[in-house]
């Protein structure tokens, strides 16, 4: 019996390994959904409430599975919605695949209903492969190079599929001038440097006093060899946000999260530092790093194009972090004066005891720094934790302590705001037995993650593991622009822009079937995460946290407390709240008159 296009597509993706597609249906999609359906559930078809979240699962599960992540929609505003969970993949670089339906190949050009020029639209997503099949001979080898593209090059590309051809009889392309015939698989290669390379290398790190390290995403599966090349180098080393889990926080020369959301101790590592080593990280804000002469550089990325764009590296890399380092490592030398590493540990020892007291500071009616200090001893081993942008990216980052075995992630490139929950629900199809923890602002929530719990009730229980957890941080305010307006802008709160409806999240989740925790007294916050943790269902614990206290980076700057002061002098509308409590610790250097 012969097969149509569409049911070649769906036994093909199966060949590539694919075992789950996210996405949502549509009429010029149809022919592929109905090759699902006759497929006997080969591959699984998880139906997001909205195209975007289903591209931001197909990143997320990329990125917590180590697989290709494949999106699916419909042709005209199905395929334009998925553009910007498709762009989270292209700047995190994960391996996606979007495919997408078009109208008939006999309308096209006509102005048709839902028409739009998918393959200019994609063009800039989907640089690295995007292409639009006219035959069935043609399909094979689309496929083919739209997913070995992928994941060789950890990028993102695109499938467009008229909906008539979809339906058509499937044929293999004939023996024959201008026909192609590809095959299936890829198989990462052994990249490492050169010997030459890697001796100059050791060089520069042997030659150091004092070495700091900063890791990212591509330094995740070489937890390992970054431990010992920092213990042979007396090293610290700072964490990207990506790369949060690359190292544990009870390590004593770990020092946290770098940049806007980082620590102080991350802060002084750089800024004191010698010799740079950074490994598979994008980091995007050079001033964060080493003044330019301060300090030597070697790099380590598998990809090239990212090599000495943040500062100027003496030496880089190009090489799997993993590899690269065990390479490395019999080259340097032990250093044998601990003043350094003391230095770090001292300053590691003194910042957690900072975040601490911070943490504990009184606030009206929750500190929102607590949420994530009372979560961390009450992780559950192999957890995953997600969480989304704004403010509760800084409680993410600096409060929340790594333990060997957890993961975690965001949208890191992008920085977008909504992953979180698809994130959350990704996870647990990348590993269904794992415990999936997501943090999430009402902002995000209220823009289009209160949707995705209906895609919750609707699968959790399949998964093996019913442990899923979105903690909502409830100030009813867009808390972290309101904080880059006082700091960054000298501008008060605008209360049109950043004031947001209060809305019942934990009530919500009992309406749909799942469970509801409300807290709005931090002395409850332990014993809610612990319930939470405890649920047979998915659970959303909704906190009441208070808006006012501080997100500032680790140091601030005379520019910075030049325009809080601005800001205040305007007339801020929550003056009194913003210089009460736990904001009163941090703000005594900033408000004028004060002294150290």
């Amino acid at each position: 019996m012969s097969k149509t296009v569409g049911e070649f597509v769906v036994q093909r993706l199966q060949d590539w390994g694919v075992r789950h597609l996210f996405g949502y249906p549509g009429d010029g999609i149809n022919g592929v959904f109905g090759a699902l359906n006759r497929a006997e559930s080969k591959i699984d078809f998880i139906q997001a409430r909205h195209e975007e979240m289903a591209a931001f699962m197909a990143c997320a599960y990329a990125k917590f599975s180590g697989r290709l992540g494949v999106c699916i929609a419909t042709s005209g505003p199905g395929a334009s919605h998925l553009i910007t969970g498709l762009y989270d993949a292209l700047l995190d670089h994960q391996p996606v695949l979007a495919i997408v339906g078009q109208q008939a190949r006999n309308a096209l050009g006509g102005q048709y209903q839902q028409e739009l020029d998918l393959v200019s639209m994609f063009k800039d997503v989907a640089s690295a492969y995007v292409a639009q099949a006219s035959s069935p001979a043609q399909v094979r080898h689309l496929i083919d190079r739209a997913a070995r593209i992928a994941l060789a090059r950890r990028t993102v590309t695109a499938l467009i599929l008229p909906n008539d051809l979809q339906e058509e009889d499937y044929e293999d392309p004939p023996r024959a001038h201008g026909t192609l015939r590809s095959g299936v698989g890829y198989t990462p290669p052994r990249i490492i440097p050169g010997e030459a390379e890697l001796d100059r290398a050791a060089d520069i790190l042997n030659a150091g006093k004092k070495v700091a390290m900063l890791v990212g995403a591509g330094a995740l599966g070489a937890t390992n060899e970054v431990s010992s090349v920092a213990d042979r180098l007396s090293a610290g080393c700072a964490k990207a946000l990506l790369g949060k889990a690359v190292v544990p926080d009870d390590l004593p020369w770990v020092t946290g999260s770098i940049g806007l959301l980082g620590t102080e101790p991350s802060y002084d590592l750089m800024m004191e530092c010698d010799t740079l080593l950074m490994i598979g990280s994008a980091f995007p804000y050079s001033e964060f790093l080493p003044k330019e002469g301060q300090a030597r550089g070697v790099q380590i990325d598998i990809d090239a194009s990212m090599l000495s764009i943040r500062f100027p590296m003496e030496i880089g890399l190009v090489g799997d972090a993993a590899e690269t380092l065990r390479a490395l490592l019999p080259r340097l030398k032990q250093k044998s004066d601990g003043s350094w590493r003391k230095t770090i540990e001292d300053n590691v020892r003194t910042w957690w005891k900072t975040l601490q007291d911070r943490a504990h500071q009184p606030a009206k009616p929750v500190n929102p720094q607590r949420v994530t200090w009372e979560l961390s001893p009450r992780i559950p081993d192999r957890a995953i934790i997600t969480s989304d942008s704004g403010s509760c990216a800084n409680w993410f980052a600096r409060d929340l302590k790594m333990r060997p075995g957890l993961n975690a992630s965001l949208s890191g490139g992008l920085a977008s705001m909504g992953a979180a929950v698809p994130y959350a629900i990704a996870a647990k199809y990348a590993a269904p037995d794992r415990p999936v923890i997501a943090l999430v602002g009402d902002g995000a929530m209220q823009m289009n993650n209160m949707a995705e719990l209906i895609t919750v009730t609707k699968y959790w229980s399949d998964w093996s593991d019913h442990r899923w957890i979105v903690c909502v941080f409830n100030n009813e305010d867009l808390n972290q622009v309101t904080w880059e307006q006082r700091i960054i802008n000298a501008d008060p709160k605008f209360e049109a822009s950043q004031r947001i409806p209060n809305v019942s999240y934990s009530r919500f989740a009992d309406l749909i079937g799942l469970r509801g925790i409300y807290v709005d007294d931090p002395a409850q916050l332990g014993s809610a995460w612990e319930q939470a943790l405890a649920s047979d269902i998915p659970v959303v614990l909704e906190v009441k946290t208070d808006p006012e206290v501080p997100l500032l980076p680790p140091h601030i700057t005379l520019e910075q407390a030049k325009n809080f002061s601005i800001a205040l002098a305007k007339g801020d509308p929550n003056e009194v709240g913003v210089i009460r409590g736990a904001a009163r610790q941090l703000l005594e250097t900033v408000l004028p008159g004060k002294e150290k």
